[in-house]
C-alpha cells in the first residue's frame, strides 16, 4: 500500500501543488516550436508528447481531486502515445491553475478517487499528482534547456513517496534507478530513484 510522508504543508495542513505548477507554467512560453521534436529524459517521449502528457494528466488529476470520475480519470496514459493538441500554450496554464485550486480543497484528500484507470485514496492521488507535475516539469525544463529548481519542501515530500517503491512495485512508468552519491541533493535522489539521470542534457549541449 502507498503511504504518504507529509512534511511540507500549507497553513490548512494540506500539501500545496502551486510551487510545482507555477514552475511548469513558467517553462511553457520558452518552448519554441523548433524544440517540439527534440528528445526528453522520458525516452518514449519527444517534447511534444511530454507536453501532451502534461496536458492530459493535469486535467485528469483535477478531475480526481473533484471526484469527477469518468473518461478523464478512467484513461490509462500508457494505452497510447499522447497527442499535443493545438492551443496548448493557453490551455495548460489554465489546467495547472485548476489543478492547484482543486487540491487545495480538504475533500480532495479524503475518501477514494480514481486516476489513470486506477482506484486509489485521495491522499495518495494528491501526492501522485504532485510527483507527476514536478518530475515532468524537470523533464520539460531539461529537454528545452531551461533552469529548474525544485523547492526543498516538495523534494522532501517526493523523496518520501518514491522511496516506498521496490523493483517489483515501480511498474513500467519508471526506468531502473540511477546511481547517485549518497550525499546528492534531495531532488537529485528523487530523480534517480524514478529512473532519471540528474545529469541528463540535450544532445549537443
Amino acid at each position: 500500500m502507498w503511504r504518504t510522508r507529509h512534511t511540507g504543508r500549507m497553513s490548512s495542513g494540506l500539501i500545496d501543488l502551486k510551487p510545482s505548477a507555477d514552475r511548469v507554467a513558467a517553462l511553457l512560453p520558452n518552448v519554441e516550436d523548433s524544440l517540439l521534436d527534440g528528445p526528453t529524459p522520458c525516452t518514449d517521449y519527444r517534447v511534444r508528447e511530454l507536453l501532451g502528457h502534461l496536458d492530459g494528466l493535469t486535467a485528469a488529476f483535477r478531475a480526481a481531486a473533484d471526484k469527477e470520475l469518468g473518461p478523464l480519470t478512467d484513461t490509462d496514459p500508457g494505452d497510447s502515445t499522447p497527442i499535443l493538441e493545438p492551443g496548448w500554450r493557453e490551455r495548460v496554464p489554465d489546467l495547472l491553475d485548476a489543478l492547484v485550486v482543486a487540491w487545495r480543497k480538504a475533500d480532495a484528500w479524503t475518501g477514494m478517487t480514481r486516476a489513470g484507470n486506477f482506484d486509489l485514496p485521495g491522499e495518495v492521488a494528491g501526492i501522485v499528482a504532485l510527483n507527476e507535475i514536478t518530475l515532468h516539469g524537470w523533464d520539460l525544463a531539461t529537454a528545452t534547456g531551461q533552469d529548474y529548481r525544485c523547492d526543498d519542501e516538495t523534494a522532501e515530500i517526493l523523496l518520501g513517496f518514491v522511496t516506498q517503491f521496490t523493483d517489483e512495485s515501480r511498474g513500467a512508468a519508471w526506468g531502473p534507478p540511477v546511481a547517485v552519491p549518497d550525499d546528492a541533493p534531495v531532488f537529485d535522489r528523487v530523480l534517480a530513484i524514478s529512473g532519471r539521470d540528474p545529469a541528463w542534457s540535450r544532445p549537443g549541449t
